[in-house]
């Protein structure tokens, strides 16, 4: 697992501590993502969250080790939304609600391979293998059509446009694109 990276750009309503291993007595509240998971055994991000909200009582998350590979980003973010927090686990992403911790979303891309927040949209881009996600502070933002075969590498992002580079199998070549981060359109500029 790669070394925790906190990206705390959007503001949030909770602090959070990574712990080096899992508590001997756990808190009373104790919430592991997925709900029913194998990959605990493989290892887990222990993050202990307090909430700032009045009455909301501190919680553990124990997050799932996606992958032990160091290129895939392990981690807390910010998210537009100041209750969520982005916990990523060995390229595994978890958006969790820190007012409601039994709401979580675990999302597809397995791994995410690079976290991007993108507070002028007021978006998080999670780059995967072969497309980019986009969280809002109202959830699912959008997804771009596949961009890749194998590979997508973010070069630039200025305004409301993303640009990148993604392999193709047929041609062998690394090819441009542009995406709106207002959609997640492609765009030909």
């Amino acid at each position: 697992m790669s070394a925790p990276t906190f990206g705390l750009t959007f503001p949030h309503t909770w602090h959070v501590e990574i712990l080096p291993a899992r508590p001997a007595i756990l808190p009373a509240r104790h919430f592991v993502y997925p709900r029913a998971v194998d990959e605990i055994e493989r290892g887990a991000l222990e993050v202990l969250v307090r909430p700032d909200e009045p009455g909301a009582t501190p919680f553990l998350a124990t997050c799932a080790l996606g992958f032990r590979d160091p290129v895939v980003p392990t981690g807390i973010w910010s998210t537009p939304n100041p209750r969520e927090m982005c916990a990523v686990s060995g390229g595994y992403a978890y958006i969790i609600d820190t007012t409601a911790p039994e709401r979580f979303k675990m999302l597809t891309y397995r791994p995410v391979l690079q976290v991007h927040p993108i507070v002028t949209q007021g978006l998080l881009l999670f780059v995967g293998h072969r497309s980019i996600f986009a969280w809002g502070a109202n959830g699912e933002a959008w997804e771009t059509v596949k961009l890749s075969d194998e590979g997508v590498t973010v070069t630039d992002i200025e305004g409301a446009v993303l640009r990148g580079r993604g392999w193709h199998m047929i041609t062998d070549k690394e090819t441009p694109f542009a995406v709106d981060l207002r959609n997640g359109v492609l765009v030909t500029k």
